[in-house]
């Protein structure tokens, strides 16, 4: 794992993978090439956020400078749409139904899928753990119809957020639905809620007067998972309470993609007013933490923490959620 990237429990990369490693594309359809249905749907969805100046960053002492987490500084903001709740397995169905768009996991052929979550009986399409992260297993058939391998499937999880899903499979979805995917300064401000130098988008307290969250590992990672949140894997994406400006699950339950590369001494003294990461790099940024993440190893389901990974890896905790510019003219 390069240096820039969070630790193995948070993030595991495709051998190989970066910016030029991906297989042949599948023709992403445009947002016109569904009608104005499916925009129309992704935009009944979103929040309208005003924007304005906000502190992004940290310099808590919980956090990983290493990771470019800080310094705290001000940053100004555009108007923009987010939705409210990360993508579900029903709505990249619909859109897997409507273009016919073959995933970068199918494609490959594998994706990483924990290791607890795969049978003994399932283990032949193992190709094995993923170096310094054992709890990471390749598993052949491994998709986001099939999230935990073959003879798995998402019924009865058609409102948890859809996985194994790459950097360029959310994009395409993201077109086809008349969005973006959000940058990382949007995916922050969001995530704050209205809050200010917070640790969570609900304050600093992890469990205010004992009430879980968010969906993030209890107990002893790998080993044990008590699942005191009410959820050992992925949670509906309407779990637990929304933060203040209406979205749910900014951080726990799945990783989320954002559309800036990683950088992480880009925003030390990079621009304050829209920023995006990097013009080119290996990797794109990830937010939020995932059910796999703990204060033991990977605390960064705090609302300033960054991983990243290669634009074509998958596993079975990276999701993402749709954004869009603030007024348009068909709104």
């Amino acid at each position: 794992m390069p240096e820039e990237t969070a630790s193995p429990c948070c993030a595991v990369r495709r051998p190989g993978g970066g910016a030029g490693a991906a297989v042949a594309p599948t023709a992403a359809p445009g947002p016109r090439a569904a009608g104005r249905a499916a925009a129309g749907h992704a935009a009944a969805g979103l929040v309208l956020l005003p924007g304005g100046t906000f502190l992004m960053g940290t310099d808590d002492a919980e956090g990983f400078p290493a990771d470019g987490e800080g310094p705290v500084r001000e940053v100004r903001l555009r108007p923009f749409r987010i939705a409210r709740h990360a993508v579900t397995n029903d709505e990249f169905a619909a859109f897997v139904a409507d273009t016919g768009y073959a995933t970068e996991a199918e494609r490959f052929g594998w994706s990483f899928v924990f290791g607890r979550f795969v049978p003994p009986a399932r283990r032949g399409g193992v190709l094995g753990p993923a170096g310094s992260a054992p709890w990471w297993l390749g598993v052949e058939g491994a998709r986001w119809s099939a999230p935990e391998g073959p003879g798995s499937t998402t019924k009865g999880r058609g409102d948890h957020p859809v996985v194994h899903v790459s950097w360029h499979d959310a994009a395409a979805y993201c077109a086809w639905a008349g969005g973006r995917l959000p940058t990382e300064a949007e995916w922050e401000y969001a995530a704050r809620g209205g809050l200010a130098g917070r640790r969570y988008p609900w304050g600093d307290e992890l469990t205010p007067g004992g009430k879980h969250r968010c969906n993030i590992w209890q107990g002893d990672f790998p080993a044990r998972n008590t699942a005191a949140d009410g959820y050992a894997a992925t949670a509906p994406v309407g779990a637990f309470k929304p933060n203040g400006h209406g979205l749910y699950n900014m951080v726990g339950n799945v990783w989320e993609w954002c559309a800036d590369w990683f950088g992480a001494a880009w925003h030390r003294d990079g621009p304050r007013a829209d920023p995006v990461g990097p013009p080119a790099g290996e990797a794109r940024v990830t937010r939020g933490g995932s059910y796999l993440c703990h204060r033991s190893y990977c605390n960064r389901y705090r609302v300033a923490a960054r991983s990243a990974n290669t634009p074509d890896s998958a596993t079975g905790n990276m999701g993402f959620r749709i954004a869009r510019d603030g007024m348009t003219s068909d709104e």
